[in-house]
């Protein structure tokens, strides 16, 4: 919890004051009590100190309530998870023939295509989305659109094919990111920016086409986050005309992507690791945290606190007839 006002919060010390006061005289009443009084007559002209600590809720409690009130005043707030209203995704899948490997049941592209799905359905309804798929080249399959549905359904599309063209996937998302930016009268670099972010999900090497650390360097300039996920398990296998080959994920390059353009790395070995990833991803992508003040919250207790003490008050200091 943060403060608007800290600097309020000094008031408390006026109710650490009212506490002393209040301890100080009830111990010079008891004391003057003890000495003059008779000892068979204390409970009749102090009968409140039978109640024992009892006599003191209702002091104490009041006292709460009035420390809730002052640190109402200084403005207490807390981070709360909202929705983006605004920002620009692009999902960037490998559909090279590395990703027909079962090690992921059923197949890699099968448990993309599920996870790519959930993440879609999850993201606010203002996050503009895009689909690129590589292999030998990179395509646009959907521009950035606040239409999920339409990428779900290009999502299931999804086919395999030879090669792998990673920097063609990054450059081609970038291209697509930069296009949405525009056309909301917006750059990447601006001060009013929409928020906008690549996805790359890989599970090989780059085979053909530019560079991905050209690619990645673009992005950075840009001033375009890449989360990357390596995809795959690093006994993954494919057989390809009647040949079977390795096909472990390329975790290092992918790494490397990440850090350069301030993204976050990812590996994922399972189905359901790829959902969790997607997930923490959507989180970061697709909501911001935002401080929201409690201040009516602690007034609400502390006028509960009040009622309680008042009613407390009165049972303790009453004498039956």
């Amino acid at each position: 919890m943060s403060f608007l006002h800290p600097e309020r919060l000094l008031l408390l010390a006026g109710v650490v004051a009212l506490a002393a006061g209040y301890a100080i005289v009830w111990q010079r009443r008891t004391q003057a009590i003890d000495r003059y009084a008779q000892p068979h007559l204390q409970d009749k002209i102090a009968p409140e100190r039978s109640k024992g600590i009892r006599r003191h809720v209702a002091p104490a409690m009041a006292l709460g309530a009035l420390s809730l009130v002052l640190v109402s005043a200084a403005q207490p707030t807390r981070q709360e998870r909202v929705p983006r209203e605004k920002g620009v995704v692009v999902l960037a899948i490998d559909t090279s023939l590395s990703m027909q490997a079962t090690d992921i049941s059923p197949t890699r592209l099968e448990a993309a295509i599920d996870g790519a799905t959930e993440f879609v359905k999850e993201l606010p309804d203002g996050i503009e989305v895009g689909l690129v798929s590589f292999d030998s080249d990179a395509r646009l399959l959907v521009s950035p659109t606040t239409d999920h549905q339409s990428v779900e359904a290009a999502i299931s599309t999804l086919t395999t094919n030879a090669r792998t063209a990673t920097g063609e996937g990054v450059y081609a998302s970038l291209d697509a990111v930069q296009t949405a930016l525009a056309e909301d009268g917006s750059g990447a670099d601006g001060e009013d920016t929409v928020p906008a972010a690549i996805v790359l999900l890989s599970d090989g090497v780059e085979t053909v086409g530019r560079s991905v650390d050209s690619a990645t360097q673009a992005a950075s300039d840009a001033k375009v986050p890449i989360s990357t996920i390596a995809y795959g398990t690093p006994t993954g296998t494919v057989t390809i005309e009647g040949q079977t080959m390795s096909v472990p994920a390329d975790d290092q390059t992918m790494q490397r992507v990440a850090d350069a353009t301030g993204g976050t790395f990812f590996e994922a070995t399972s189905a359901g690791q790829l959902k969790d990833v997607y997930a923490d991803i959507q989180t970061t992508i697709g909501y911001e945290t935002e401080p929201r003040e409690v201040g009516r919250a602690l007034l609400g207790g502390a006028f509960v606190i009040l009622l309680a003490a008042g009613g407390i008050a009165v049972l303790t200091s009453a004498r039956p007839l």
